[in-house]
């Protein structure tokens, strides 16, 4: 299950992670969020141990969606050595997704 991250544990878990993170930035009232989120849960087990896939709450969390001009949501930011080094806005397809993960993320 994807983990919810919050601005207070976003510099420790995902730019001090030792491995790249799928950040989805999100919010309850979201249609194509709830539409995107079963995939983010999809993928949390399938990349476990090798890209963290967390979550975080745009409406709870204003300070970090701030810091990276977040306009739209659903929102995907992939980070790598603390670096955001892709981002995806809308319900992005799986396969889309996955592509990032394997080619940007693991490579």
């Amino acid at each position: 299950m994807a983990e919810q991250i919050t601005d207070a544990t976003f510099d420790a878990l995902v730019l001090k992670s030792d491995i790249p993170v799928l950040l989805d930035f999100w919010a309850p009232w979201c249609g194509p969020c709830r539409a995107l989120g079963p995939v983010i849960e999809e993928l949390a087990p399938e990349y476990e141990g090798r890209v963290r896939i967390v979550k975080m709450n745009v409406d709870e969390n204003p300070v970090t969606p701030g810091k990276y001009g977040i306009r739209a949501i659903p929102t995907l930011i992939l980070f790598k050595n603390g670096e955001a080094v892709e981002q995806m806005t809308g319900a992005v397809a799986k396969d889309a997704i996955k592509h990032i993960l394997d080619t940007k993320a693991l490579a």
